[in-house]
């Protein structure tokens, strides 16, 4: 685990079926879904599936500097299925990822500035260096388990709301 990365557990109530690292790049919602609110600092990330679809609260380690992102999930045998990473960077930039010692399958959700889904690389093949993004410029990336992207219906265009410290977190 990261060392100074925070890991806060949110009990959810949903039965939820629910990375990576960085490779370098230029560079407060309340759940609607029935399950608690985060405690004050809780880093959660709210996705919403679709228009009008669920919402489906993440918890998150927040990767906010670049010793966090360079090593994000890697070398991890295991994630939980309400767990993930959230990548922030100080402005949004054309982002590039890789699973280089990632040994995990995920799903980078590629984040804009105002927080809607650019687009998402799904299932992202453990333990390579093929270079993962999407078009456009991202200022926050989301990694969560292979598959779950689709499993909840998360696709391009959605929005994503921050809870706790997510919502506050400053990345340098």
């Amino acid at each position: 685990m990261l060392a100074q990365a925070r890991i806060l557990i949110l009990s959810v109530t949903l039965a939820l079926g629910v990375g990576a690292c960085h490779s370098g790049g230029s560079g407060r919602s309340v759940a609607e879904s029935g399950a608690p609110v985060a405690a004050t600092g809780t880093p959660v990330v709210i996705l919403h599936a679709g228009a009008g679809g669920r919402s489906i609260p993440v918890r998150v380690e927040l990767a906010l500097n670049e010793p966090q992102r360079e090593r994000g999930l890697m070398y991890r045998n295991h994630m939980d299925p309400d767990a993930g990473m959230l990548f922030l960077f100080p402005s949004p930039a054309p982002l590039t990822f890789w699973m280089k010692n990632t040994l995990i399958p995920l799903d980078m959700i590629f984040i804009d500035q105002d927080r809607h889904i650019l687009g998402i690389v799904e299932n992202a093949v453990p333990e390579t260096e093929t270079a993962r993004r999407v078009t456009g410029n991202s200022q926050y990336v989301l990694e969560i388990g292979g598959g779950l992207s689709q499993k909840w219906g998360v696709v391009p265009g959605s929005t994503v709301d921050f809870q706790g410290s997510a919502a506050t977190a400053t990345p340098n």
